[in-house]
């Protein structure tokens, strides 16, 4: 080994939070390998001398959890079990002054965009030629692919571009190099991801590219399925929807955060859009691609809303009928515009808004799923455990969408492949089926 001083230092990387942070720990994964270092992720043995911690700052159970683990490998630092424990992520970029004092015994905070900074602690270089080369901590027939960085909306309860600044995308050339060694892996699935993918192209290309990104990336070969996540509603760009219906490797999913179905709390989180223009843009997206999954995010309990506006987004929840649906509870995050406002929503009101759009979105899961019995669809298998294999539909992402659940006692099936699979029963989120 040539790299002076580091012979003898195993790094364990740990990450907390969303698949953009999986990919940032994926990527100096990556790097320290190149560099010759001797690194893992979220190893269960204790052999590890350096620690670094890729934290989420997004809401407070988040910051908690982060800061848990922070203190839990301070401890450890305590104990001699590890030498050295480096903070790096949105939680240490938001907060690096504050945990500095709080915590002094981390060896050292790095940015959501300090990745050469965090490299040279290790006296690792940034090797260029590594750009598109990813080490998966996932199984490899799918893989987070983050095509922008950063967010450049106003929306008023998130901390998001404070964390991780204005946006920036990746030139497509680079997109489809990455998503050529992907494949050239096994990677059968592209989940793409962003803070804003319907922003895409912008600053590089002056002009919404997201159309010509899925093109591209659409014709990669190995590539069987190319999934959308996080599409900003306002300002949606309609001819991705085309190359969505005309190319079959495209899945008729889309994750479209829409956070609220009344316009005056749309207005209130600065949205730009509302409740009419969004289910305008819902009926367009229903009518251009045929048969697509829609998932979507609701915020319940922002300052602000009444009963009677809580209302309107459970009756907006109930007419759109989303495929997937999930909802948090409003958190007050520091310098937002929201954060300026009075937190008037109590928390147990709030908990039990979102309790009931839950609710609400477990019954139209279920009525959903009942309707897709006697149906026969194309199935990834992701694991196997117990006596059964756990698969998903083109409808379903991984960890936060419904599963496919096959029995193995009569099944012979291999993970990363595809089955076909005929649904004979269903609950409000998994579906039982079998290989036809």
């Amino acid at each position: 080994m040539k790299t002076k001083g580091i012979k003898n230092t195993k790094v364990n990387i740990v990450t907390l939070g969303c698949s953009k942070n999986v990919v940032d720990s994926e990527v100096l994964l990556t790097q320290l390998r190149g560099n010759g270092i001797d690194v893992t992720h979220e190893a269960n043995n204790d052999d590890a001398s350096v620690v670094v911690i890729n934290t989420c700052g997004f809401i407070d159970n988040a910051k908690q959890e982060s800061i848990d683990t922070i203190l839990r490998y301070v401890d450890a630092k305590e104990e001699g079990i590890v030498d050295k424990v480096y903070v790096t992520g949105c939680l240490s970029q938001r907060y690096k002054d504050d945990l500095e004092k709080e915590i002094p015994q981390v060896d050292a905070w790095f940015g959501t965009r300090d990745l050469s900074r965090l490299l040279k602690t290790f006296k690792a270089d940034y090797k260029h030629e590594l750009v598109g080369e990813r080490i998966l901590t996932n199984p490899s027939h799918f893989a987070y692919l983050k095509i922008s960085e950063g967010c450049d909306r106003p929306c008023s309860f998130c901390a998001i571009p404070l964390m991780r600044g204005g946006h920036i995308s990746r030139p497509i050339e680079e997109l489809v190099k990455e998503a050529k060694n992907l494949a050239k892996n096994g990677t059968k699935e592209l989940l793409l991801i962003a803070q804003d993918s319907t922003y895409y192209g912008l600053d590089l290309y002056k002009k919404r590219n997201l159309a010509d990104l899925l093109k591209n990336l659409s014709d990669v070969e190995g590539i069987d399925w190319i999934r959308l996540h996080y599409a900003f509603p306002s300002g949606f760009p309609m001819d991705a929807l085309q190359v969505m219906a005309e190319r079959p490797n495209i899945c008729n999913y889309i994750d479209i955060p829409l956070q609220h179905g009344s316009t005056r709390m749309l207005q209130l989180m600065r949205r730009g859009i509302t409740r009419e223009k969004t289910e305008e843009l819902l009926d367009t997206i229903r009518e251009k691609v045929p048969g697509i999954a829609i998932r979507t995010t609701m915020i319940a309990g922002h300052p602000g809303e009444t009963q009677a506006e809580f209302d309107e987004m459970m009756t907006f929840i109930e007419r759109s009928r989303f495929d997937r649906l999930g909802v948090f509870a409003y958190s007050h995050e520091d310098n937002t515009h929201s954060g300026s406002m009075q937190d008037d929503v109590e928390d147990e009101v709030k908990q039990q808004r979102v309790d009931e759009v839950m609710e609400l979105q477990q019954g139209i899961s279920y009525e959903l799923n009942q309707a897709k019995i006697g149906n026969t669809y194309k199935v990834l298998i992701d694991r196997k455990e117990g006596g059964e294999f756990i698969g998903r539909t083109e409808h379903d992402s991984p960890e936060v969408d419904n599963e496919v659940i096959i029995s193995a006692k009569d099944n012979y099936l291999r993970i990363g492949d595809f089955a076909t699979v005929k649904i004979e029963d269903a609950s409000e989120f998994d579906l039982h089926g079998s290989v036809v």
